[in-house]
């Protein structure tokens, strides 16, 4: 995979945690970041994904997809938020007609 540079200012308070994540951690700042990046960026898509669900403006499925997670991984969370589980034949239809 080719990787691309991306660079940050943190303050003082932020780098010193960073650095103490990593040491705990037996990794690399880099490395360190890398991990907190990931984390970070998959936990927001799966809050994206959870606030377009709540307001029925996709599907379960739909809602799992962009969340990068299973549809059982998604409704296994889906008490985190206190989701409701909306699976009707309007949501079936759509989801069978992704898999033909």
């Amino acid at each position: 995979m080719q990787t691309k540079t991306v660079s940050t200012r943190l303050a003082a308070d932020e780098l010193m945690l960073l650095d103490e994540l990593a040491t705990r951690s037996g990794q690399d700042r880099a490395a360190m970041t890398k991990t907190l990046l990931r984390r970070g960026m998959a936990e927001l898509r799966y809050e994206q994904a959870v606030s377009v669900y709540r307001t029925e403006r996709v599907t379960l499925s739909r809602a799992a997809e962009m969340a990068a997670m299973s549809a059982w991984d998604f409704i296994a969370r889906m008490h985190e938020q206190d989701l409701i589980f909306n699976y009707g034949v309007r949501e079936l239809e759509e989801d069978l007609d992704g898999q033909l």
